[in-house]
């Protein structure tokens, strides 16, 4: 058996999100027939996690198997992104051995969070408008408190079917760059909806609405009814997955468009 990974990006906003679900399209809904119809083979790719509704990805990573190999990947790169539609776009197919796991080999991902501080007509689909003052030292101050735990139920969706709510969080980080806010997170697992809780309580901090301390206390509730409302989907990318190094050197390097 050949396994293949598969680099890939993809624009949200079309799409109920990576993961098929009934009379909704999806982005591997939407890859498997692709790669069903030019490898005249039934295919099932899978992904490194899953992106909610409206959600981005500027780097993603899947994997699937073929009993017989690919005889052109560069070939079927170009094939696949003629026939997708331009909300997706192949960066890179190669094989890996067949203990590879676009999932569970990843080592860690990041995502980023984009808030328009200037209403701005043209970023609508990638930032969320923000038309409140933030102060990001205090923010800051809040994300890095995230570092000190690693039980993030109160920020994860409710009746998920998952074995642990722990993530060890390696990076929480606020910049403010020109008229943007940008939040970096970067931790060897994430929850569902996760990212999105994470922002829309720490701009709550930012506002002032609550203190610094007071997300110590939300975190060991584990009550996602202490958090704060989810950020809306548009603003966020899952931008990087890690993984050991003779896979990470095969992906093709490419700036972060959104990187604004």
């Amino acid at each position: 058996m050949h396994r293949y990974f598969i680099q890939l990006a993809y624009n949200g906003k079309d799409f109920h999100g990576w993961q098929i679900q009934p009379n909704a399209a999806t982005v591997q809904e939407t890859l498997n027939g692709a790669l069903s119809l030019l490898l005249s083979h039934a295919i099932n790719v899978v992904g490194a996690g899953r992106t909610d509704t409206g959600v981005h990805a500027s780097f993603f990573v899947a994997h699937f198997d073929l009993e017989t190999p690919v005889s052109d990947t560069e070939k079927l790169v170009y094939k696949l992104n003629k026939i997708l539609p331009v909300s997706i776009c192949i960066d890179n197919i190669f094989e890996v051995d067949e203990t590879m796991h676009a999932r569970f080999s990843a080592l860690s991902r990041t995502y980023h969070y984009f808030f328009s501080l200037k209403k701005e007509p043209f970023l609508n689909d990638f930032t969320t408008f923000m038309p409140y003052n933030l102060d990001v030292g205090k923010m800051n101050v809040a994300s890095a408190i995230l570092l000190n735990h690693t039980d993030f139920t109160s920020f994860s969706k409710l009746h998920t079917d998952v074995k642990t709510n722990n993530c060890v969080i390696q990076k929480a980080e606020w910049v403010k760059k020109n008229d943007m806010m940008i939040f970096e997170v970067k931790a060897d697992r994430f929850l569902r909806n996760m990212v999105r809780a994470l922002v829309g309580t720490l701009v709550l901090a930012g506002r002032d609405k609550i203190s610094t301390s007071e997300i110590e206390e939300i975190i060991i509730k584990k009550d996602r009814g202490a958090a704060g409302a989810s950020a809306k989907a548009g603003g966020l990318f899952l931008s990087e997955i890690e993984y050991p190094e003779e896979v990470q050197k095969q992906f093709v390097k490419k700036p972060f468009l959104c990187n604004f």
